[in-house]
């Protein structure tokens, strides 16, 4: 347990380097999450990360309501995020390193479980259960969410969650 938690410090402080290297503004982090955690980068970069993460995709064509915010996800070895969905987002995810699983659903009872490799990308849209699945070495993500209500932008707290394995 205590070179899981020295290998996930490292891991972060080595993310929050790069970032900072490729001259992302870090808006928010959290290191605590019980599967691994996330850094929200400012959105004002986000035709940079899309550029860097998203092969230059347009941000005109991510936005649904006007407004992006971009992520990288970490995930850790063996480890679930609820699984959920959201009222007022879609998501782009790209696998940036390891492999991770991802299951989606329109429907609360889950579907098969997708390997992603790094560069695979996918797609959930608005209201789309899914759960992103720790494989075997820690996965990172980048992700994009697509807001769909200008007026009421999504935030940490538009989860819905179906089940979760650590009672959230």
């Amino acid at each position: 347990m205590v070179l899981e938690a020295e290998n996930k410090t490292k891991l972060f402080e080595e993310l929050e380097q790069e970032l900072q290297a490729n001259g992302f503004n870090i808006a928010k982090q959290d290191r605590s999450r019980p599967w691994g955690g996330f850094f929200v980068i400012d959105e004002a970069q986000a035709q940079r990360f899309a550029d860097m993460y998203f092969n230059g995709i347009s941000i005109d064509d991510l936005k649904i309501s006007g407004k992006l915010s971009p992520k990288i996800l970490v995930v850790a070895p063996e480890k679930r995020l609820s699984w959920q969905y959201h009222h007022r987002r879609a998501e782009i995810w790209r696998v940036v390193t390891g492999t991770v699983g991802v299951v989606t659903s329109n429907t609360d009872e889950e579907g098969e479980r997708k390997t992603l490799q790094p560069g695979d990308q996918i797609k959930l849209k608005q209201g789309e259960r899914h759960r992103l699945v720790g494989l075997e070495n820690w996965g990172v993500l980048a992700e994009i969410w697509q807001h769909t209500d200008a007026s009421q932008p999504s935030d940490e707290e538009d989860i819905v969650r179906v089940q979760d394995d650590f009672g959230r």
